[in-house]
């Protein structure tokens, strides 16, 4: 797809995803593919009388110590599928990746999308992780914020300057929400720091624009104290988009569906991560 244009290729993929749920502009596109390592060189699509009919979309990076492939989107105009031209697409699309000394190939597919599931399955990806993911309106949000004015300040911070974030996790972030992918885009975010005696203790990072929350996590030693809530209360406060959203949260992490339970929120929908070695 080098030297193809966003204008065309955002009109593939609005037509691709014409008839699904989700509708996403030309700027959140841009954004996303920006994020999440966009590399066009390494990226695929069928044509058909000069049009794009069914792409790939391909980001390429470190992640879990490896270097990857990660599929930002595919997808093929309604009247193109069942011709598998996507499988044609993968088939196509490996070679160029081992040459790029790409080793795995990652993807994340909704759980309920079974056709697509079954394809990917057929082409060697295997399930890793299984993810929820939580969407809500940000009315709907009933969080109750403890006085904790002499306890905790809540301020923004430097990210680089805590080596000992990780520690505060349950799970390993997905893709799009891993430091990298926040790295390529940090202006986008912001980083929300809790702190006692100057000790950061919880922290989020999310995307006010879009209302994206990427990373989540209070200390073990000091959660159930209102923290998230504090941190849920100030995304609130500065997000300027009308709903929030919290994507990939591993399902073994049985944590942050408790806590968003208590504050009116549910579980929106399941999708799985797979992984190819190549």
């Amino acid at each position: 797809m080098e030297g193809i244009d966003f204008d065309t290729l955002f009109q593939a993929f609005s037509k691709a995803f014409a008839d699904y749920d989700f509708q996403i502009s030309a700027g959140e596109l841009q954004a996303m593919m920006k994020r999440r390592g966009f590399d066009p060189t390494l990226s695929f699509a069928a044509f058909a009388g000069g049009e794009m009919v069914a792409f790939t979309l391909n980001c390429i990076g470190d992640h879990d110590g490896k270097r990857m492939a990660y599929d930002t989107g595919t997808g093929t105009r309604k009247e193109y599928r069942g011709q598998g031209l996507a499988t044609r697409i993968f088939e196509y699309a490996i070679p160029h990746l081992k040459e790029a000394d790409i080793s795995h190939y990652l993807l994340e597919v909704l759980q309920h999308n079974t056709k697509a599931i079954a394809v990917y399955e057929r082409i060697g990806f295997k399930v890793s992780r299984e993810f929820n993911y939580f969407v809500w309106q940000n009315e709907q949000l009933e969080n109750e914020v403890k006085d904790t004015d002499d306890l905790y300040v809540i301020d923004r911070f430097e990210r680089s300057a805590y080596e000992n974030i990780p520690a505060f996790w349950d799970f390993q972030p997905s893709w799009q929400n891993s430091f990298e992918s926040i790295h390529r885009a940090s202006e986008d975010f912001i980083d929300l720091g809790v702190f006692s005696d100057k000790k950061l203790i919880g922290y989020c990072i999310f995307e006010p624009g879009s209302g994206d929350i990427t990373q989540l996590a209070v200390d073990k030693a000091h959660r159930r104290k209102g923290i998230g809530s504090l941190l849920l209360e100030e995304v609130r406060k500065l997000n300027r988009n009308a709903r929030t959203k919290l994507i990939n949260a591993d399902v073994s992490c049985v944590s942050m569906p408790c806590f968003l339970k208590a504050k009116n929120i549910g579980i929106a929908g399941k999708q799985l991560e797979m992984i190819k070695e190549i």
